[in-house]
């Protein structure tokens, strides 16, 4: 695991709370990676990904879940409106948090979904009271990653899933500056560290939970920085985040960093399911 040290809480609460506009603005509602078949539109790529983990961690209408890192409500909504599904979101940012409830309302699932202003590292759900511990690319901005997968394993029943898509670190160490691509990327996308694959499966495995599926999406999903590359060089937004916030500037001059880390293998994307075990 790789990990740097600029990196503090009130950082990743404070890019959120700013960075909301540019997600939405330069790629809609759904603040997360594209997963492309062929030629979808940016936003049918998205849902791609939503959809294909939700099957793969078979998510159905009397399901409990929590969506961790829930952003904007994007994928919280989407399950409750198509899956039927209770969803309960958490995110760090206050400004995120009434953005997805007015949205749920608006799509008509404020019955089936609640959010959160939370830490995801101290917010508290009863032992055994969830069916699915869901997460797309927040557990990158967790500090103690290991203990979270611990905690979050007691929310759990019996044959509840936990599914998740992630930044991984590269599991080639070997790779031409590996290093030093990774902890850019941590430093200019406010991460405290990456892990690889390997870690975050002994971190499941550790505390009662059995791998089902573990898939390598990096090929699938690098356009969707290709893409924002392309938005932000034409739309000016930059010259926005020049004037509200210098962080958001090192955002957008991140994207070339990721993307050279997914091609080079410092880093690569994928999902994984596990389920626990009987007790």
């Amino acid at each position: 695991m790789i990990s740097v040290s600029g990196v503090q809480k009130n950082s990743i609460r404070s890019h959120y709370q700013l960075g909301t506009l540019f997600y939405r603005l330069l790629w809609g509602p759904h603040i997360h990676h594209g997963l492309w078949k062929g030629n979808e539109s940016p936003y049918e790529a998205q849902c791609n990904l939503i959809d294909t983990l939700a099957d793969l961690a078979s998510i159905g209408g009397s399901d409990k879940v929590v969506d961790i890192g829930c952003g904007m409500g994007g994928s919280s909504i989407r399950l409750a409106k198509l899956r039927g599904c209770d969803v309960t979101g958490v995110t760090l940012s206050p400004v995120q948090r009434r953005w997805a409830t007015i949205s749920s309302k608006l799509k008509r699932v404020g019955r089936q979904t609640r959010f959160l202003a939370e830490d995801a590292e101290t917010v508290v759900f009863e032992d055994g009271s969830l069916d699915v511990m869901w997460s797309i690319e927040c557990t990158e901005h967790l500090f103690d990653k290991p203990e979270f997968f611990h905690r979050a394993s007691r929310w759990l029943r019996p044959s509840g899933r936990m599914a998740i898509c992630v930044w991984f670190e590269g599991e080639d160490t070997t790779c031409v500056d590996h290093r030093r691509q990774c902890e850019e990327v941590c430093e200019r996308f406010v991460c405290p560290s990456l892990a690889t694959r390997q870690d975050y499966t002994n971190w499941m495995t550790d505390h009662g939970m059995r791998m089902v599926h573990n898939v390598d999406w990096t090929d699938r999903v690098t356009k969707t920085w290709e893409i924002c590359k392309q938005r932000v060089e034409r739309s000016g937004v930059r010259h926005l985040a020049k004037i509200l916030d210098r962080e958001q500037v090192d955002f957008l001059d991140g994207f070339d960093a990721l993307l050279d880390a997914y091609r080079s293998g410092a880093m690569q994307y994928g999902a994984i399911v596990a389920e626990k075990t009987q007790t």
